[in-house]
């Protein structure tokens, strides 16, 4: 296997095993609510004036699917959209309180998640850091141009 092959293999073995970790507990913590809807949620609170554009963008999904997804949110009363007075046309959203009891439990569970793998970060250094980053965002930003050939804008905020 090659070293291209080595770091994806080493991408994918790492996203999985973090996924499989934190499961069961996100699944306990956050029952009766789909990894869409609390991620949906998480953006919503972490980025002002969210619309179904931008979700679908960010979540590289169609605004179709981010449209039904963001009206189970309003009917379980977790997020409720709103207007501005300069812009009518435009529907943004915002988080109930108790959209942010969700968004602060997911929270919590991200903050034990990294307490748990604080050891690993521990020992690297700023050099290596550096260096992850920057091979990170350049093969980020070579995906996006490779999306934006097949037609597809990414809004990479």
């Amino acid at each position: 296997m090659n070293k291209e092959d080595q770091v994806i293999k080493g991408f994918r073995d790492l996203y999985n095993k973090m996924v499989w970790l934190n499961k069961d507990k996100m699944e306990d913590s956050l029952k009766g609510y789909t990894s869409s809807e609390v991620h949906c949620i998480e953006y919503i609170e972490n980025n002002r004036d969210a619309n179904v554009t931008k979700l679908a963008e960010t979540f590289y999904m169609t605004r179709g699917a981010f449209s039904k997804l963001t009206q189970k949110l309003i009917k379980k009363g977790l997020i409720e959209s709103y207007q501005k007075s300069d812009n009518k046309k435009e529907v943004y959203f915002k988080l109930t309180p108790q959209g942010k009891v969700i968004y602060n439990i997911h929270n919590d569970l991200h903050k034990e998640f990294q307490e748990r793998d604080k050891a690993v970060f521990e020992q690297v250094s700023e050099e290596q850091f550096d260096s992850v980053l920057n091979f990170v965002d350049k093969y980020n930003r070579h995906l996006d141009a490779e999306i934006k050939k097949v037609g597809i804008v990414i809004n990479s905020e």
